[in-house]
């Protein structure tokens, strides 16, 4: 069974760091676009930050460039968000998303649409 899990989630202060893992199990993630995605509370599920499957573009939503940075290590099966400086906007349930169709990054995050989700885990950014 396909299956995505989330974690690495919880609460830090403000300014604070966390790091979200995504590890896949009865697929390998080489060959998928991955996103992160967000849901928070009373606000609509966006779309914080996708990698391509093959030349490794990233996109980024505005709101968390030059603060959050994906990567992917193959190898391991996972994919990670590194989140720094963090701030309680942030808030929300993150969740990873695999997707084999979409042509772009941008166009996953965009759309905030993907063909395997995971769980989702819980960030909380407060004092």
């Amino acid at each position: 069974q396909v299956q995505l899990v989330e974690s690495g989630g919880g609460l830090v202060q403000p300014g604070g760091s966390l790091r979200l893992s995504c590890a896949a199990s009865a697929f390998t993630l080489d060959g998928y676009a991955i996103g992160w995605f967000r849901q928070a509370p009373e606000k609509e599920r966006e779309g914080v930050s996708c990698i391509s499957s093959s030349d490794g573009s990233t996109y980024y939503a505005d709101s968390v460039k030059g603060r959050f940075t994906i990567s992917r290590d193959n190898a391991k099966n996972t994919v990670y968000l590194q989140m720094n400086s963090l701030k309680p906007e942030d808030t929300g349930v993150y969740y990873c998303v695999a997707d084999q169709r979409t042509p772009t990054v941008q166009h996953m995050c965009v759309l905030v649409d993907g063909d395997y989700w995971g769980q989702g885990t819980q960030v909380t950014v407060s004092s």
